[in-house]
């Protein structure tokens, strides 16, 4: 029998990047952030959705106006006048407000009104020469399938003064072919700038994904499981979800109350009608799975457990105490992936209370589930499945995730039995800096697969920096590393933990 492979790797997102434009982008600090891990001996590097994001939605990568397109904001300034799509005076132009605050957190407004001008200037530099340009053609037949409704919901958007789909005029909220076909003869130009835009993503990200791949280092992409309802694929497939009449979700997905929340959490997004995804034989799943393991090597699958089944809440409700358990056919939708790919790298997000279905349906298709170790030291041990003894090798074991206050920060707030119990287990007493290295230790000694820290946790930051705070609508996914935090010497400890442990 082959025995696991045992690796290690980062989680950050592009958006934390350092960089000169007022946010992480695909050009020179991820290649050397890659070059950075390599070096380090770490093969994985994980980050979050690469979906648009919206400043009206928070800015989360969870949210957003599309399922398939990248976020544009994350196009490189330099890596375009490198290829020439824009002048260097182009790419300096408006970047004067961006100098004084390289270190601050993310101003989004301020960035997407940068790109905005500057991908135009990219789009009036080469609009009359893509009739010829093959790699854009080809590009633009192989996402033909979300693209070009991506591309109309985007221009109609704008149309309406950025209003949701549902209140637009009748012919286009619902999709009539005459009304369509006028628009797309109308707006040409405007419907291939989004295009364009979507190009200069995708190129600069496959540009990187074959860096990342000739330096060892695999990519780890996030998929959320719900979309968001003000969005292309609910607009173009209303018929997968749960709408009424007038398009209104009549259910909306969320989890129950819980020991963290007495009314639970009411999400939002509309609910799968997993019916009509059967009738089609999951081929919007199959064409999602397959445009995201185009873009990483693993992909992670955020909510699991809804697969097996899910917390269905009435529209109308206001918290998500009312909601119920419906079935998901889990079983059926990953039984046609394992058909459609001779693989399924894929990681399942089963944090959280697990059931006997949620536990069958990853063991059946081989999927490692997730165990975070800032969960490990509460509660009964025996119990939970967090603490280092109690892991699992086909699993991907973090010292926190995106959600989590860093490490540092976690432990300094915990309370005094967890903060006693993690001592206990580890022999002596911690210091609130030294808790980052305690647990980045633990997790390259579990027997887990694959280990995985935030970057935050390599650094020994504090609540500073912060990625998201769950529930809390603003000032979420705006941390940015600064440049002298790629320094390498950073990283000799990781590199010399990756070689002690075998990953």
């Amino acid at each position: 029998m082959t025995r696991p492979v045992r690796a290690s790797g980062i989680l950050l997102h592009i958006t934390s990047l350092p960089s000169a434009f007022g946010i992480g982008d695909l050009g020179p600090a991820a290649r050397a952030f890659a070059r950075l891990l390599a070096g380090a001996g770490q093969t994985v590097w994980q980050f979050l959705p690469l979906a648009p994001t919206s400043t009206f939605i928070g800015n989360s990568p969870y949210s957003s106006p599309s399922a398939f397109a990248g976020n544009t904001l994350l196009v490189s300034p330099e890596r375009m006048a490198e290829e020439g799509f824009v002048s260097w005076a182009d790419v300096d132009a408006g970047t004067e407000q961006f100098r004084d605050v390289s270190h601050d957190p993310i101003r989004f407004e301020a960035v997407e009104a940068h790109r905005r001008i500057l991908l135009r200037a990219a789009w009036e530099r080469n609009r009359h020469q893509l009739g010829m340009d093959t790699a854009y053609l080809r590009f633009c037949r192989g996402n033909a399938h979300w693209l070009d409704d991506y591309a109309r919901f985007t221009v109609l958007k704008e149309r309406f003064g950025g209003a949701a789909w549902t209140t637009w005029d009748e012919p286009f909220a619902r999709r009539h072919p005459d009304a369509l076909t006028l628009l797309d003869a109308q707006e040409v130009a405007a419907l291939d700038h989004v295009r364009f835009c979507q190009y200069l993503f995708f190129r600069q990200w496959y540009d990187l994904r074959a860096a990342c791949t000739d330096l060892g280092v695999r990519l780890v992409g996030d998929v959320p499981i719900y979309v968001t309802h003000d969005s292309a694929d609910v607009w173009a497939n209303p018929g997968y979800f749960r709408l009424d009449e007038d398009f209104a979700p009549t259910h909306v997905a969320g989890v129950p109350p819980d020991y963290f929340s007495a009314t639970g959490q009411r999400w939002g997004n509309p609910v799968y009608d997993w019916d009509a995804l059967r009738r089609d034989g999951f081929g919007w799943w199959v064409r999602r799975v397959a445009h995201n393991l185009r873009m990483a090597d693993i992909v992670r699958l955020d909510h699991f457990r809804g697969f097996a089944g899910y917390w269905e809440i009435p529209a109308e409700e206001e918290t998500a105490i009312n909601g119920r358990w419906v079935d998901a056919p889990g079983m059926e939708l990953f039984g046609t992936l394992a058909r459609r790919f001779t693989a399924l790298p894929l990681i399942a997000e089963d944090l959280g209370v697990i059931t006997a279905d949620v536990r069958e349906l990853k063991a059946t298709f081989g999927l490692p589930g997730m165990k975070v170790l800032q969960f490990g030291f509460g509660g009964d041990p025996a119990d939970n499945p967090d603490v280092p003894f109690r892991h699992e090798a086909r699993s991907v074991v973090y010292t926190g995730t995106h959600d989590n206050a860093p490490t540092r920060a976690w432990f300094e707030a915990a309370p005094a039995h967890e903060r006693a119990r993690v001592e206990e287990y580890v022999g002596h007493a911690i210091a609130p800096h030294e808790a980052p290295g305690v647990l980045l230790r633990l997790a390259m000694g579990s027997v887990a697969e694959l280990a995985v820290a935030p970057v935050q946790d390599v650094l020994g930051l504090g609540a500073e920096a912060r990625m998201n705070t769950p529930s809390v609508a603003a000032g979420n996914w705006a941390w940015r590393m600064t440049p002298e935090q790629m320094d390498a010497g950073l990283y000799a400890e990781l590199g010399r933990l990756t070689r002690l442990f075998g990953r």
